[in-house]
């Protein structure tokens, strides 16, 4: 049974879709670092919010973590480098809470645009201070987007509701979308001139940190409203108070910051200033919708291997997961042949889908074809962290696709290329093909030659020179090793030219046996492979 550790509060509902899946889940919220790190190792999946920080430290001693799932859209607090290295997945819920996140930007827009936190407080305290809050109205004013995503593109919906004129700087926004939606798309710099007002609806990046510098905000209109219910760091918020103390910004309204708790900051006490302690996704649906999420992302991961808005790792449907069970298999199998035989390392990797296999999702079936291949190089290595340690390698990686396979109705092909040493072949490429047949992997083609077999855990690769006599000198030498065989494949070019024997075995040889038959005269290279 897996087992899940929820850190931060959910709903019990969400509780509940665990446990009536059939997945333990224990409730320790509050932990501290050392707490946590103390019982990681005990947990299959580790459910968060905002409060739980699963940093470096963590998901080391974590040692069968398999998924982390966060409730909310923002994972600034899960180290997803370190999550990644580890082989774990990291998912969130991009969506749960994107209503209530953009319902909120646009009441911190009107708050500030009608000072209705200190016209409040004025009135409560007996002064009726009518004549000071002459407020600005926001139809026919322009609302500048930065981030135009899921919770962005909802914000543009209502602000055209508001007769707005909606401009929007995002890299990733296209232009279909923008028509789409009703929004001109612009540069940074254009948006800053033009916004009346600007809200922020980017994830906390590199390449977004500051995105609003002093510079920027130097740049932009006079009079501008600035709301931020994304991510604190955003924003210079030094740069803000300097420009709301001078008049330049007429208002600004966060609902996040730098650093939270924000206990202090610079922005509070400022002149139309507003603040609200992170209640972006705070209200009752949200915190529903994103528990139940969660729950279900992870039970489906833990229980089918179905992958839902995972940051690491290639989406997998719950429909998807069992008719791709047998591929990832048998991409992971020659991934592994291919490493195994591949002793100096590799230059680049090329994968080929033929048939059936071409139509389906390969994303996370190349993710086990790069796992098998760095696990014999690298040991800890999954499907989650290969892709990235492949890339970090500079190893260039292609894939091909055919809709027809000439033999098979599905086949996988994985070539790679081997630096130039004396057991290299004349090409320089080690190349395996492998196909499922009743729902079971079998490799059907090893450098070019046609060999049709199942993969056994542990089998003998010998590829020779095609001799009388070769085959059943290798069957005596085994039998006299005491190595029973399993399973005995063979593949050659022509009579007399290259040839493979791929040979399942019980157990493990000896390693003088190897070493026997690298020394016989038409053995080109033998190797024992584990799968």
């Amino acid at each position: 049974m897996p087992k899940v550790l929820i850190a931060d509060d959910l709903s019990q509902a969400a509780v509940d879709i665990f446990t009536n899946r059939g997945i333990e889940a224990d409730i320790k919220v509050g932990l501290s670092k050392d707490e946590l790190i103390a019982i990681a190792d005990q947990y299959d999946g580790l459910a968060v919010r905002s409060a739980c920080k699963p940093d470096a430290d963590v998901i080391a001693a974590a040692t069968n973590l398999k998924v982390i799932g966060r409730a909310g859209i923002g994972v600034d607090n899960i180290d997803i480098k370190a999550a990644t290295a580890k082989g774990v997945v990291v998912m969130n819920t991009p969506f749960g809470n994107a209503v209530t996140t953009a319902e909120h930007a646009i009441a911190m827009m009107f708050a500030a645009a009608r000072q209705i936190p200190a016209a409040d407080q004025g009135t409560q305290a007996g002064k009726w201070p009518k004549k000071s809050f002459v407020g600005t109205e926001l139809s026919y004013k322009t609302l500048g987007l930065i981030g135009c995503g899921n919770i962005g593109a909802r914000v543009a919906e209502r602000a055209k509701g508001l007769i707005m004129k909606v401009v929007a700087y995002d890299p990733f926004l296209t232009e279909e979308r923008a028509i789409e939606l009703g929004v001109e798309k612009v540069d940074l710099d254009a948006l800053l001139a033009r916004a009346d007002v600007i809200t922020l609806h980017t994830p906390l990046t590199e390449q977004t940190r500051n995105i609003l510098s002093k510079e920027a905000l130097a740049k932009a209109k006079k009079g501008l409203i600035l709301v931020n219910c994304a991510r604190g760091g955003l924003v210079d918020e030094t740069a803000v108070r300097e420009m709301l103390d001078s008049g330049h910004l007429a208002a600004a309204a966060f609902d996040v910051f730098a650093e939270e708790p924000a206990k202090e900051n610079v922005l509070f006490g400022a002149p139309n200033f507003i603040a609200t302690p992170h209640l972006g996704a705070a209200t009752v649906e949200a915190q529903e919708n994103v528990a139940l999420q969660v729950a279900e992302q992870m039970s489906d991961y833990l229980l089918s291997g179905a992958v839902t808005n995972a940051l690491n790792m290639p989406s997998v449907t719950a429909d998807e997961a069992p008719r791709l069970k047998p591929f990832i298999e048998l991409a992971e199998k020659l991934g592994a042949f291919a490493g195994q035989v591949s002793d100096h390392g590799f230059e680049e990797v090329v994968i080929e889908y033929e048939g059936e296999v071409a139509e389906l999702n390969r994303k996370p079936v190349t993710a086990a074809a790069l796992s098998g291949l760095l696990h014999a190089s690298r040991g800890d290595v999954n499907m989650v962290s290969a892709p990235s340690i492949l890339a970090e390698s500079g190893v260039k990686l292609s894939e091909t696709k055919t809709e027809e396979s000439p033999v098979y109705d599905n086949l996988i092909r994985i070539k790679v290329k081997v630096p130039r040493t004396a057991n290299s072949d004349e090409t320089g490429w080690r190349s395996l093909a492998g196909t499922v047949s009743a729902g079971r992997p079998r490799i059907v083609e090893v450098k070019g030659m046609p060999l049709e077999g199942a993969f056994s855990p542990v089998m003998l690769y010998v590829n020779n020179i095609d001799k009388p006599g070769f085959i059943g000198a290798l069957g005596a030498m085994l039998g006299e090793a005491g190595i029973n065989i399993a399973t005995f494949h063979l593949g050659r070019q022509d009579t007399g030219g290259e040839a493979i024997a791929l040979i399942g075995i019980d157990g493990q040889p000896p390693h003088e046996l190897t070493e026997k038959l690298d020394a016989l005269p038409h053995v080109r290279y033998a190797k024992v492979l584990n799968f």
